[in-house]
């Protein structure tokens, strides 16, 4: 039997967001007007693991912040695992 997302609480499976991530990642750069070479040299990311990350949605962190930062879209990352930092939380985190 197949799992789902929903077997776990979860809306989606990790692998599906990789796809999702991979497929704005390409949009994006042909929004832009790049290739995939020129959005490798210019971000510093081997055209394999571009190339790769497009097909499959697996490429290492550093590597995809520096896609994004090159994309001028990396604040989008300041969402993922978000944290509360009232005061008194973070505090209590910290302290």
């Amino acid at each position: 039997m197949k799992e789902t997302p929903s077997d776990y609480g979860w809306q989606k499976l990790p692998h599906q967001v990789m796809r999702e991530i991979a497929t704005r990642e390409r949009v994006l750069r042909k929004q832009q007007g790049m290739s995939q070479k020129e959005l490798a040299e210019r971000a510093g990311v081997s055209l394999g693991s571009l190339k790769r990350f497009e097909l499959t949605g697996q490429v290492a962190l550093e590597s995809l912040l520096k896609l994004a930062l090159v994309l001028k879209s990396i604040e989008s990352f300041d969402a993922i695992l978000p944290v509360d930092t009232s005061p008194k939380s973070f505090e209590d985190l910290i302290g």
